[in-house]
């Protein structure tokens, strides 16, 4: 219970405020939806990308029965206690930010809109600075292992 104000906070930030954000630089009205295919073509990444995110989170937990996120060095949930090699894990180092990512790209194809291209962009490079620290914590925790998981596993989706 401890550690719930980080999930969260998470939930708020990446979930809710920065589409919130998008939303707002875009000027769109509230409601607003796009054209259907838009609107079908959004979902389809929309839903799949948060699915991804929930996943990694319930694999961390579970499994790693922790969670390897420090928001710049402040600890907002628990340290992982195993290094997550396998079910999302297995595919990218960071399943949790691509399905935020591919989430996001679903808001943007639902807003259809320039602007928040610029949230978007800002939201990558803060979390890839993010991920530069997160990865120096792991290698530290997990030396050796972590080094090889890191050589063999993307960062993302593409090495």
């Amino acid at each position: 219970m401890r550690y719930s104000f980080g999930y969260i906070l998470g939930f708020l930030v990446f979930v809710a405020g920065i589409p919130a954000l998008m939303w707002w630089v875009s000027g769109r009205p509230l409601p607003w939806a796009p054209a259907l295919p838009w609107a079908l073509a959004a979902l389809l990444l929309m839903i799949p990308g948060l699915a991804l995110s929930v996943w990694s989170i319930i694999h961390m937990k579970k499994v790693g029965e922790g969670n390897p996120f420090d928001a710049y060095n402040h600890e907002l949930a628990p340290r992982t206690k195993h290094l997550m090699t396998d079910g999302p894990y297995k595919f990218t180092r960071n399943p949790m930010l691509v399905g935020i990512y591919i989430y996001d790209i679903g808001v943007l194809l639902w807003l259809q809109s320039w602007w928040p291209l610029l949230v978007f962009a800002v939201e990558i490079v803060l979390l890839t600075l993010q991920v530069h620290s997160e990865e120096k914590r792991l290698e530290k925790d997990f030396g050796e292992d972590y080094r090889a998981y890191k050589e063999s596993v993307p960062r993302y989706l593409l090495k």
